[in-house]
């Protein structure tokens, strides 16, 4: 009966911060009204995955990670290293593709993927 994901959405103190730097770093066109439209290039995948409470993959007290699949993730750390975000986890390479953890202007953890 599903479809897909739909959307995300969630609440934000510092609006204006969060859009710049969301379009900034992520390179995610935030239109004027707060959000843009994401459509799945062929290829990618979406997983929806449920987690323990005492789950340490990711912050215990962050309810929700997002995560973001990448064309190439050395591409993106470089231009993470450009506009001076921080890695929070270093590259990974797993039997599930690489990965590695940015926090934004919240301090909400954000997996990037590449497949």
């Amino acid at each position: 009966m599903i479809k897909g994901v739909g959307g995300i959405f969630w609440r934000t103190k510092n609006l204006d911060e969060v859009k710049r730097w969301y379009s900034k770093v992520l390179k995610i066109d935030v239109e004027n009204w707060n959000g843009t439209v994401m459509k799945p290039e062929p290829g990618t995948e979406m997983i929806f995955s449920f987690f323990t409470e005492d789950d340490s993959y990711f912050p215990t007290n962050q309810q929700v990670m997002l995560n973001f699949q990448v064309h190439d993730l050395d591409e993106m750390i470089h231009h993470l290293e450009q506009v001076g975000v921080p890695l929070e986890k270093k590259k990974e390479d797993t039997e599930y593709g690489k990965f590695i953890w940015i926090k934004d202007p919240d301090g909400r953890l954000i997996e990037l993927w590449e497949k």
